[in-house]
């Protein structure tokens, strides 16, 4: 029977990474944060989250992923008219401590970008991370399996080499057997002369040339 790992992800947890990953996918936001939120949720770290979106439950939600990307995109063109529609929307305002009056700081493309990029690498490096922990962790079971093997090899060796020991007796013993029954065999029959020898009848002559029986 096949143990089962403390931290193995259930069904549960999959269903709840897909689902918050996509809203966010949805939302325009990023993976990293979806990760943060689903940690958050179900106690593991981002990470983690990270590694099993990318290496499992990603694959199942393909067709999810693009629907969800689709739906950000229309999310993203209805904002972009709605900034078009109304200029002042589109920077932030911020106070001046100095003059006490507002002042309009506009959102870069490209500060978002960076963003973006730096949220990226985040993400990947703590994907990374627990890459890394995993290979460990599999590597210290290779390395268990090797040794259960030599053991094994070992053990095997130890029987193969005990069979033919026993093989080798036993040929012996049969051959001893075989010779005992021959001579047993050669004794009965020399018995059985012997007897036949002894029922016959036996004649010696006499001074005058007479045969005579000894009884």
């Amino acid at each position: 029977m096949t143990a089962v790992r403390q931290d193995a992800w259930s069904p549960d947890d999959d269903i709840i990474l897909a689902e918050v990953t996509l809203r966010h996918i949805r939302e325009g936001s990023t993976q990293l944060a979806a990760f943060e939120e689903v940690g958050e949720r179900i106690g593991r770290t981002s990470a983690a989250c990270g590694f099993r979106w990318n290496s499992c439950v990603r694959k199942r939600y393909e067709d999810a992923i693009q629907l969800a990307k689709q739906q950000r995109q229309k999310r993203s063109y209805l904002k972009k008219q709605s900034l078009v529609a109304s200029p002042h929307v589109s920077s932030l305002q911020i106070v001046d401590e100095d003059t006490k009056s507002f002042k309009h700081d506009p959102i870069s493309e490209e500060s978002m970008t960076i963003d973006g990029i730096i949220r990226f690498l985040r993400q990947w490096r703590g994907a990374y991370q627990e890459l890394q922990r995993q290979v460990k962790v599999l590597e210290k079971e290779l390395h268990e399996r090797e040794e259960e093997l030599v053991a094994l090899r070992n053990e095997n060796s130890r029987l193969n080499s005990e069979v033919s020991n026993v093989q080798t007796d036993y040929r012996t013993v049969n051959d001893d057997y075989k010779t005992l029954i021959q001579i047993m065999d050669r004794a009965r029959r020399l018995a059985v002369l012997n007897e036949e020898d002894d029922l016959k009848p036996r004649f010696k002559m006499d001074a005058n040339g007479n045969l005579e029986r000894i009884e």
